[in-house]
């Protein structure tokens, strides 16, 4: 598993499942499961732009974007990407 897909899994895990790992593949939508609810998605950004610099606009709050793990790694490098930055930034 690599290093980012740990840190959102254990930042889930953590925050949502009461830090019970239940197994759940990175492709799992945290919707359909019931995992993050709206309140949860609001803690979910607010961690996103402040641990890997980003900022999740508007238009960008769609679940192609934030409905797992593997959709929230692919939205992460494209606006790491996107603002050149090189690589992930992980929290301190």
């Amino acid at each position: 598993m690599q290093p980012l897909t740990q840190q959102l899994r254990q930042f889930v895990v953590d925050n949502f499942l009461f830090g019970q790992d239940n197994g759940f593949a990175e492709n799992t939508s945290f919707l359909d499961h019931g995992m993050i609810d709206s309140t949860g998605m609001l803690e979910l950004l607010s961690y996103l732009e402040k641990t890997f610099a980003i900022t999740v606009e508007d238009a960008e709050l769609v679940p192609e974007n934030l409905d797992s793990i593997d959709n929230l790694v692919a939205f992460i490098k494209r606006k790491q990407r996107a603002a050149g930055q090189g690589g992930t930034a992980s929290a301190s």
